[in-house]
Formats: structure tokens, sequence, C-alpha cells
């Protein structure tokens, strides 16, 4: 399919190409053990894909969930504006997990008989500028001054790892394409020079060959999300107006917000719509 110059990269173009790339177990497995060294005797026949499906527009829906062999479940998220709220939606995304598993396998919580259940593992890769230090980061420590409470939550933070794993690949991709983006703005310019590098480079090159063309259809949009968020602040400094108080404007906007999140769109685009509403405000 031939694509238009004028068509621009998605604003959650990183996470799209993640969640593509770990639709094949086989890059699972090359995951896995970039996360877990020892681990050179997992195969793609132990790999059950567990990634919860956005079927309803406000249903949880995450980046990469799966099992091995039964008996871990593993969730990694990719973020390319830094949140700790990670934790929260890590938190929701395991207890989801959980529940599908449970009535998978047709298991009675009810029952005298302790359950045997996957043991969990939390990662983000995290993509971005900001400078990260933590290696992990907990629910305690984050939201309750380090106390000690009924529940916890660690997730691990990646920011890069071996030269030439999957991750290490991954990553270099994100910095190619941002630079490219920096050169060439949101355009199929920006897009064909990061693919020809990246191959060039050896990273992810097998998956760049092989789904080049459903990667150009993945990066890029018919519609300028920039627009889309003006259009969306003027609708609702529009309904602020009519109510004639900035309280109702406000409303308007956290509904807007609301709704965007229930439509599946990104925290980056969700996060430059509450940018500009607190610069109108001021």
């Amino acid at each position: 399919m031939r694509l238009d110059n004028k068509k621009i990269i998605k604003r959650n173009v990183k996470d799209s190409v993640f969640t593509n790339l770990f639709q094949d177990t086989k890059y699972i497995v090359e995951l896995y053990k970039a996360l877990h060294p020892e681990a050179d005797y997992v195969t793609e026949d132990m790999i059950e894909i567990v990634t919860l499906k956005n079927i309803l527009t406000d249903s949880l829906y995450n980046d990469l969930g799966f099992m091995i062999d039964q008996r871990l479940i593993v969730l990694v998220e990719a973020q390319s504006t830094w949140t700790v709220n990670i934790i929260i939606r890590g938190l929701m995304y395991l207890v989801q997990t959980y529940q599908d598993y449970i009535e998978k396998e047709e298991l009675n919580i009810y029952s005298s008989k302790k359950l045997e259940i996957p043991k969990p593992e939390l990662y983000v890769i995290y993509t971005g500028d900001k400078k990260v230090e933590e290696k992990e980061i907990s629910l305690s420590e984050e939201y309750f001054g380090g106390d000690t409470t009924a529940l916890d939550v660690r997730v691990k933070v990646i920011t890069d790892s071996r030269e030439g794993d999957i991750i290490n690949q991954y990553v270099m991709f994100t910095h190619i394409l941002n630079e490219q983006v920096k050169n060439h703005g949101r355009t199929k310019e920006a897009i064909d020079e990061t693919i020809k590098i990246c191959k060039d480079r050896n990273i992810l090159k097998e998956y760049l060959s092989r789904h080049e063309s459903e990667v150009h259809d993945i990066m890029f949009s018919l519609y300028d999300d920039e627009q889309i968020q003006k259009a969306m602040m003027r609708e609702a400094h529009k309904e602020g107006i009519k109510e004639g108080r900035m309280e109702g404007r406000m409303e308007g906007i956290d509904a807007m917000i609301a709704n965007m999140r229930k439509a599946g769109i990104s925290d980056e685009m969700i996060q430059n719509v509450a940018n500009m509403s607190q610069s109108q405000r001021s």
C-alpha cells in the first residue's frame, strides 16, 4: 500500500510497535532471556500470551502479558513518558490477569484447599528523555511513605539492557526514531529513515524486514493528534463559556480526559491535553 506523505506518526507509535513486535512468541522468548539470562531452557512452546485485549472501550488492556509453563506470569509495559502511576496500572493488569487465569483453570477461590497460581513479575521499559535512577519502584514507597500496608506491588524499571539483546534493540529503535523525528518532523521520511538505519545497524532487522509494510501502517495516522487535541480543547472551552463559570469548563475538561482514557488514547497525548488545559487556565 502506498502511503501519503501527509500522513503523520501516531503519538503512541513506540507502544504500538512494542505491542506488535511481541505478538510473536519468538521475540517473547528473547525478551524473557534478556530479563533472565540464566533461563536458556525457555522455548516458544512454553509461552502463553495473556495480554489483556481492549475488547470494550472501557476495559483494561496492557502492552504485554505472558505466562511461562503455567508457573510464572510476566507483565511488561513500554513507556516513553515517565510516571510512577505505572505501579497502579500494573496492579490492575495483574488482578485482571489472575482473574482470567482462575476462570480459565476453573479454580475455586472459596475452596479450603490452597490454590496454586503463577508467580508474578512486573516490568516497565522506559525509553523517554527523563533520567530515571530507580531500578525498582513500589506501591508502598511511592504512595504510602514506605509504610507496611496490606498490599505492595513492585515494578522493575528497565532503561536499557545488554548490547544486542531484544530490549536493547527496542530501546535503540526508539532513540533512532526520536532523532529522525527531530530531523524530519512527524513524517513518512522520519519512518523511512528510522527503518533504513535500524536495518543497516542490525536493530530489529528481522522484524522490520518481515513486517515493514505492517510497521508503516502502525506508525502512521490519517489525523494529526495535535489538531484533535486543539479541537477537543475548543469544545471544552465552549462548554465552559456556556456554563458561565470556570468550574463548568474544568468539569468539561475532566470529562473529556476521562473519555480519552476510555477510548484508549495514549498517556502521552492525555498529558499534552492536561498541559494545554493548565496553560489556558492561567
